[in-house]
């Protein structure tokens, strides 16, 4: 009963709208994404201002949003193109593996990628040019597996929520 090509679809429109609304926020202000960055380059800027810290929570909770709302969305249409109940663990698959894509994603093309070998200037945070963490591949590695905890948890959620419908 799992939907392969409804799967991939849904994965790469989610990565492809992630990346576009992480490029500009962080052509915007590469610090409203200081938590994700490697601790040198944390520790060697000043925290958040209070408007970097406000601006941050207006980015961050649309992001979030964006993130379960895709998934959300395509597990709905899986169901209802299934035109029969569906058992629970394969919206489950449907709806991790839709989260996972983007997670895969980030990882090899936005962290790996763009991120440690091109750093485009607009990733960089001014006075950290040429720092080590810029290359981390290990960090962004972890910050890889910490999200397949995301996607499963987020899976978890959307799955009750249309289960539930």
């Amino acid at each position: 009963m799992l939907n392969i090509p409804r799967l991939l679809i849904d994965g790469a429109i989610l990565s492809g709208l992630a990346t576009l609304f992480i490029i500009l926020t962080m052509r915007l202000n590469p610090r409203l994404w200081l938590q994700d960055y490697p601790e040198d380059i944390q520790a060697s800027v000043p925290p958040k201002t209070p408007e970097e810290r406000k601006l941050s929570l207006q980015v961050g909770i649309p992001f979030i949003l964006l993130l379960l709302a895709v998934p959300l969305v395509s597990t709905f249409l899986v169901k209802q193109q299934a035109g029969s109940h569906m058992p629970f663990w394969s919206l489950f698959v449907h709806a991790f593996g839709v989260v996972f894509l983007f997670n895969v994603y980030d990882w090899l093309v936005l962290d790996w990628l763009m991120f440690c070998t091109i750093t485009p200037d607009f990733v960089v945070i001014p006075g950290t040019e040429g720092m080590a963490g810029y290359k981390d591949y290990i960090f962004h590695f972890t910050g890889f597996l910490k999200g397949i905890i995301f996607s499963a948890f987020g899976g978890l959620i959307i799955t009750v929520i249309v289960y539930l419908l």
